[in-house]
């Protein structure tokens, strides 16, 4: 059985890694201080188990688990124990080990791995995101000053909400329009726009950089909050 450990101590990943090594059957392919490195090696490769940290800088165990569309088994590693019931709410979760693990214990927790039968996986469920493809429309209208004004849809990298408004920026001129951020969301493809805030929408192809909880779309810099950063980082092509 081919597993990764993810957590940001070293300490933490020699220990699991020693007692995946006193376990027959278990081998032990790569191990990440952190979910960004993990999620690019997962775009590549699949594995049969993740022994996971939840507490990590940035991107959390609980974040990682939502960029997955058809995740591995995954047993959790932590020193905090008060996240045990909602772990379990996740399917995939096997079991919840606190920190510092005992070998017996170790030892239960691979034992139910042969307890759980295989998961049956049907044929993909269209996604949310294919909703609205961004071939059917290629361009919406916008009300300004009583007269309607037709925008290409994939010249807009950005939409805010200002009250009562929205600010529609695009490659050649920014509008202000008299609507709601939710309205206009109805609108875009989903496949090439994000809510990544509850005050911006982004155009993915259009991001230039992303740095903590940020990302860069021409010259502005747009918050992500931390709800809709594991969808910001499953749409991503990553590396």
């Amino acid at each position: 059985m081919n597993c990764i450990i993810i957590d940001d101590e070293a300490t933490a990943r020699i220990i699991i890694s020693e007692l995946c090594s006193q376990i027959g059957g278990l081998n032990v392919v790569e191990e990440f201080p952190n979910a960004i490195q993990a999620i690019k090696y997962l775009n590549q490769n699949q594995v049969d188990l993740i022994f996971l940290d939840i507490h990590m800088p940035d991107f959390t165990g609980f974040d990682f688990i939502q960029t997955l569309k058809d995740p591995p088994k995954i047993i959790l590693t932590t020193s905090d124990p008060q996240f045990a019931i909602d772990a379990f709410e996740y399917e995939c979760i096997v079991d919840y080990l606190v920190k510092p693990i005992k070998l017996e214990r170790f030892e239960k927790a691979i034992h139910k791995l042969s307890t759980i039968p295989e998961t049956v996986h049907n044929e993909e469920a269209p996604s949310v995101s294919a909703k609205k493809d961004s071939s059917v429309d290629n361009h919406l209208y916008i009300n300004i000053d009583r007269r309607l004004i037709k925008i290409e849809i994939p010249s807009i990298y950005l939409v805010e909400a200002k009250g009562d408004y929205i600010n529609v920026k695009t490659e050649q001129e920014n509008y202000r329009v008299h609507s709601s951020l939710k309205k206009i969301e109805e609108k875009l493809p989903t496949d090439l726009f994000l809510k990544v805030h509850r005050s911006y929408i982004i155009n993915l192809k259009k991001i230039i950089d992303i740095e903590d909880n940020s990302v860069l779309i021409k010259k502005d810099v747009i918050p992500v909050s931390r709800s809709n950063r594991p969808e910001l980082m499953k749409r991503l092509n990553l590396l």
